[in-house]
This record gives C-alpha cells, sequence and structure tokens, in this order.
C-alpha cells in the first residue's frame, strides 16, 4: 500500500508555515508531519477554521511559539 500524503488545503503562497519552510526557516519535519498530512493535527488549522482566529506567522502547527521565527517575522 502507498503512503499517500494529502496536502493542506491551506498549505500554499499564503501559508506562513510555507514562507518559513522555503525561507529554510522551519524543519522540514513540520512540513511533513502537520501541512503533508492533511493538517489534521495541525492547531493553526482548527483554530482557524473553528475560529476564525488567524495564528501569527511564528506559532508552529501544535501551538507552540518558535523564538527564531517569531524574530524572523517581526524583524528583531
Amino acid at each position: 500500500m502507498k503512503n499517500e500524503r494529502r496536502v493542506c488545503r491551506w498549505y500554499n503562497e499564503t501559508s506562513g508555515m510555507k514562507r518559513a519552510f522555503d525561507a529554510g526557516r522551519l524543519e522540514k519535519r513540520w512540513i511533513d508531519d502537520y501541512c503533508l498530512n492533511s493538517g489534521t493535527e495541525c492547531v493553526r488549522k482548527r483554530r482557524f477554521e473553528n475560529e476564525g482566529y488567524v495564528s501569527p506567522d511564528y506559532v508552529l502547527p501544535d501551538g507552540t511559539i518558535d523564538e527564531n521565527l517569531k524574530n524572523w517575522v517581526t524583524g528583531k
């Protein structure tokens, strides 16, 4: 059986996670485990779809804050 990956519908050019990954600021495991796994366990996706809340680009898919990513996003 083939291991099928389903891309999360929110993983596109406007995605903070995609931009961070493309810029080399985010480990591939975040993309593999969440964005290419339909986003089923993604806190960012769940909050957006259930609450309309857009997480800052430095909030990781598990809901934690990445300080290095925060500094990159905010320019500090």
